[in-house]
């Protein structure tokens, strides 16, 4: 299949890019990666006048901590951060949570920037981000903004981004002492899409009780879902496997995972609730292992 016919830009620097987005508007489609847009394209449920290809801005492609936070530039592609000694060393749920992304060779041309841009709900790492509470950058000609996750996931494959603006970094918090994580999903087969997952991070105190969690559900709605109720339910308790299963349970009450073929929306929800169990207890021992 072939896509529709476009017109086609390659800027190299990002004040270049920023006047052609504030120049095509909502005419305009950026390229990074192109793992989600190029299907988009050939299937024709994309019709932009005009192809913004981005990936000689190489400016937005890196990675790099700076007085504790994690900066990654939006071009950054998913193998780097995979095999990145400092994700790994301070924000190993990051690469938990991108091994589970497709396969190598996608890995290899996509995004960072690309995956939360497209906010699909079933994509690991806007998951992952959320539970981290990632802030993200985006600039127009206009100016720039910061955008919580909340603001950036604002629906179904609908990222909280003008038409004019750009997300061009990706700024993730140091985590806090005694902290674990953990990443937990299910597929069919690996690479395909998952059937549900969860992000958890779990904080403990001296004692060995949880002073904060922080629960982030895939799948489980049009946007990464934050159970906050099931947070705030092991807040000052030890995580074992009752706190946990109750946890679970409070997860997955406002879960509204759609079913397909491959599985009801009852199975996801229960899915989900299981593999929250399960991240919450591997977070937790994690953080009692240092």
């Amino acid at each position: 299949m072939k896509p529709p016919a476009f017109e086609y830009e390659a800027p190299e620097s990002l004040e270049e890019a920023l006047e052609l987005l504030d120049r095509h508007g909502l005419e305009g489609k950026v390229l990074a990666g192109g793992q989600s847009l190029v299907p988009l394209l050939n299937f024709r449920l994309a019709r932009p006048e005009t192809l913004i290809d981005i990936n000689g801005v190489e400016e937005l492609s890196y990675l790099r901590r700076e007085e504790g936070t994690l900066r990654i530039g939006a071009l950054t592609r998913h193998a780097a951060l995979e095999h990145s000694s400092l994700a790994a060393a301070h924000w190993p749920l990051l690469i938990e949570a991108v091994r589970w992304v497709a396969h190598p060779q996608i890995r290899n041309r996509g995004t960072v920037g690309g995956s939360c841009a497209h906010a699909d709900p079933a994509a690991e790492l806007p998951v992952a981000l959320t539970a981290l509470d990632a802030r993200f950058r985006v600039r127009s000609r206009r100016g720039e903004r910061e955008l919580s996750p909340g603001e950036m996931f604002a629906g179904q494959l609908e990222a909280g981004i003008e038409p004019d603006e750009l997300l061009v970094e990706i700024v993730v918090p140091p985590l806090a002492e005694g902290a674990g994580c953990s990443f937990e999903e299910f597929a069919r087969r690996h690479g395909d899409f998952a059937l549900g997952g969860v992000a958890a991070v779990v904080e403990l105190d001296g004692e060995g009780l949880c002073r904060r969690a922080a629960v982030s559900l895939l799948g489980a709605g049009p946007t990464p879902l934050r159970a906050s109720e099931a947070e705030s339910s092991l807040a000052g308790h030890p995580v074992d496997a009752d706190s946990a299963a109750a946890a679970a349970g409070l997860a997955v009450r406002d879960a509204a995972p759609t079913g397909d073929m491959h599985g009801s929306a009852e199975y996801r929800r229960n899915l989900i609730e299981a593999l929250t169990r399960r991240a919450l207890l591997g977070a937790a021992e994690r953080a009692r292992n240092g």
